[in-house]
């Protein structure tokens, strides 16, 4: 049975402890590989990191995700095992960080694009539908400015950056070792079992994983101000606006089928600033912070995967999900390091095959 503990008056539950004595090496200490460590770590496993980067997520595509824990938005265009998998994730974030925010998810459309916001609906569920009044009191700041919403009241988000710092935190603290600036595969190293979890660098052992790009933007405004994630629907480029502290919003983000990392393109500044500027004006006098670009890991189906070859378990194609399905993940990749018998769960089914 799994056991209780009490941390900041809350009672928490924590999986058993069936990784005492095993000892588990992860290539990769972003969102996945920070997961998974906390997972074994909390099961009573002990811990080795490696990670090419300077400090944990310095490298990783997490570095730059808008950090919505929005299993029912997705929805919308996510196949079912993403909402099934992502009902998990606030929870679990928020028994390991304390940067989880719950306040819901409001999703609007310019009057021009109500077809949008209906479509939405249809394809979604756990919502409310909100008129401008009650837009108003949910976001005072848009008091005015949209007539319909739908509100998505059981959702959450995070800020990503705090959110690894907080992980990684956690997982020292627990005893485990993270070897930065390090640059390894599962060949160099001489543990029993070993979690791939490098994203799109595991391309050489990954033959049909491919990059799907994203770009994003960290604005400053002063003058506005917002309690939850927002998403803007758009024929073209729907975004979303994530507040975080400080006056800082990510504006995000675009998918274009390619595994380029370099700069951003002028159509997408454009169509990411006019988004955010259709959504209150005052963002036209925002300051731009910072300009993310980065590839999101995906398999052929944008579904993610635990596979097994030999003592090495490959963790990957989150896609644009990381932080949503990261929690599940790292449940599955732990049954599977503990377990060399378990049989991998179908995600399609949420049964094992």
């Amino acid at each position: 049975m799994a056991d209780l503990s009490t941390r900041e008056g809350q009672v928490q539950r924590h999986p058993d402890r069936t990784g005492v004595g095993v000892h588990v090496e992860i290539i990769g200490a972003g969102v996945v590989g920070l997961a998974c460590a906390a997972e074994l770590l909390d099961r009573g496993a002990s811990v080795t990191l490696h990670e090419r980067g300077a400090f944990a997520g310095a490298q990783a595509c997490s570095w730059f995700a808008g950090g919505m824990l929005a299993p029912w938005c997705e929805g919308e265009s996510a196949e079912e095992p993403v909402i099934r998998l992502g009902g998990e994730a606030a929870d679990w974030w928020e028994r390991h960080v304390d940067c989880v925010v719950r306040n819901g998810t409001l999703v609007l459309a310019p009057s021009r694009d109500r077809s949008e916001l209906r479509r939405f609906g249809q394809r979604t569920s756990h919502f409310s539908e909100l008129d401008g009044d009650a837009i108003a009191r949910l976001e005072p700041d848009l008091a005015g400015r949209f007539s319909k919403g739908l509100f998505f009241e059981g959702e959450a988000h995070l800020d990503p950056r705090k959110a690894l710092a907080g992980l990684t935190e956690r997982v020292l603290a627990a005893g485990a070792t993270i070897h930065f600036s390090s640059e390894v595969r599962a060949s160099d190293l001489s543990g029993a079992v070993v979690l791939d979890c490098r994203g799109l660098s595991a391309r050489d052992e990954l033959a049909d994983l491919r990059g799907v790009k994203g770009e994003m933007l960290l604005l400053r405004s002063r003058d506005l101000h917002l309690g939850r994630p927002v998403r803007l629907l758009h024929p073209r480029i729907p975004l979303y606006v994530v507040p975080r502290a400080d006056g800082i919003f990510m504006v995000g983000a675009t998918m274009i089928e390619s595994a380029d990392r370099g700069r951003i393109s002028a159509r997408s500044m454009l169509e990411l600033l006019g988004g955010a500027y259709a959504l209150h004006p005052s963002f036209g006098e925002a300051e731009v912070v910072e300009i993310g670009v980065d590839a999101r890991p995906t398999f052929p189906d944008n579904l993610p995967r635990v596979i097994r070859r030999g003592r090495v378990i490959h963790i990957n194609g989150l896609y644009r999900h990381g932080f949503l399905l990261s929690p599940a993940m790292a449940r599955m990749a732990a049954d599977a390091a503990l377990d060399p018998a378990r049989i991998l769960e179908n995600l399609h089914s949420g049964e094992f095959a």
